[in-house]
């Protein structure tokens, strides 16, 4: 840990999810610093049937690396607001952090389908060039919001913004 690394963090919830994003971005302040959050997007669950989520992306500052970051903050504050993981990866969740950038650069290929993830995500990082797909994140935003119902609500989040 000899350097400072931005990562984007993508939270989502969809028990209590007004409580648990902001329980998850208080937690997260922590380990390190919260550089910037998104407004909170609701959206329906995608996979099976359930509750609606709400999901937001925090830039996040901190001296762990990938796997360190995911071992020592994202699993200790999912854990402790309850998280419980089971084989049906689409259950629901009290909360769910994944990192969706680190250093600029993409960690998992599979999230830049989704607008719960890159909506929220454009919204504070709008000048991000997205290099799997060679477009501007906001056109890979409104592509991907026209083709699924997804609300704003940015007075879940307005306290830290």
């Amino acid at each position: 840990m000899d350097s400072l690394h931005l990562a984007y963090l993508n939270l989502g919830s969809n028990i209590q999810p007004e409580t648990h994003l902001v329980r998850a971005v208080e937690l997260l302040h922590g380990y390190g610093k919260i550089l910037k959050v998104s407004s909170a997007w609701e959206s329906k669950s995608v996979g099976a049937e359930g509750p609606n989520y709400l999901n937001a992306c925090v830039l996040f500052q901190t001296e762990w690396m990938q796997v360190e970051l995911k071992e020592n903050v994202i699993r200790p504050i999912e854990a402790r607001l309850g998280r419980r993981r089971s084989e049906n990866k689409y259950a629901p969740r009290t909360i769910d952090i994944d990192i969706v950038l680190f250093d600029d650069q993409p960690y998992n290929d599979r999230f830049w389908r989704y607008a719960f993830v890159i909506v929220p995500l454009a919204e504070i990082y709008p000048e991000y060039q997205n290099p799997l797909l060679h477009e501007n994140i906001v056109q890979t935003a409104t592509r991907l919001r026209s083709q699924v119902w997804m609300e704003a609500r940015p007075e879940v989040l307005s306290r830290f913004r």
